[in-house]
């Protein structure tokens, strides 16, 4: 389940200290999927991910924690976002540690990994192509 996303340059966030990292000051746009065990994460928001992964523009990096696994990597994210309940899998868009967008479970359970790859590649395209310029 975590090859599922690392194999697309995902990279792990296992500790509060990989998170603050990931998201200094200055760490640009940083996408983070709080990956997790059930079906909609396996069916939907992974392969989603892969497939949004293909556009042309990206965030400056992309990184993940695993709910029930990375307990407090995932706690320190979900202090970063506050406001929003917890939820898992879910992604979370920064700029500069900063949040910008979130995309939520509900949205991920009731679509399918083409229209979720679209929602997160007009964020990308949103957030991240001023970013990058």
């Amino acid at each position: 389940m975590r090859q599922d996303l690392t194999q697309y340059g995902v990279e792990e966030a296992r500790t509060a200290e990989d998170v603050n990292r990931l998201l200094a000051a200055a760490s640009g746009t940083v996408l983070f999927v709080v990956n997790s065990v059930c079906g909609c994460a396996a069916g939907k928001a992974r392969p989603a991910l892969g497939l949004a992964m293909r556009h042309s523009t990206l965030p400056d990096k992309v990184a993940t924690v695993f709910a029930g696994a990375d307990i407090e990597a995932v706690a320190r994210l979900r202090a970063l976002l506050p406001g929003v309940p917890p939820s898992s899998p879910s992604m979370a868009l920064f700029r500069d540690g900063k949040p910008i967008w979130v995309l939520h479970r509900s949205t991920i359970e009731s679509s399918d990994a083409e229209t979720i790859s679209d929602i997160l590649t007009d964020a990308f395209d949103q957030y991240c192509a001023t970013a990058k310029q």
